[in-house]
């Protein structure tokens, strides 16, 4: 298999280079965006593999942009815990932004 995957609603599906490189070129991979004054944690679909060892594949990322936890980053497998890594990581952010500091 080619390691990349494409959306068949919120599911990932195994896809040929070909088929995932037109999916990719106009899908909307975002599974959720939220902003608040100079922070914004974004979560999408990736469409590769980046579990480069044993286990599920790791196919959606959040990030954190801005604030103190500039540069936080995370990986998950499912459109479910996506949902889940991105309130999670909003917590995370929007707390630290507001002077409470936590860990990951």
């Amino acid at each position: 298999m080619t390691g990349k995957y494409i959306l068949d609603g919120h599911k990932p599906v195994p896809a040929s280079l070909m088929k995932w490189a037109r999916w990719f070129e106009k899908a909307d991979r975002h599974v959720a965006i939220t902003k608040k004054d100079d922070v914004q944690v974004s979560t999408v679909f990736l469409g590769i593999n980046y579990n480069w060892g044993e286990g599920p594949p790791l196919l959606f990322e959040t990030a954190i942009f801005g604030g103190s936890q500039d540069g936080y980053k995370e990986w998950c497998s499912t459109w479910d815990e996506a949902e889940a890594m991105h309130a999670k990581a909003c917590e995370l952010a929007f707390a630290s932004s507001a002077g409470v500091v936590l860990c990951p």
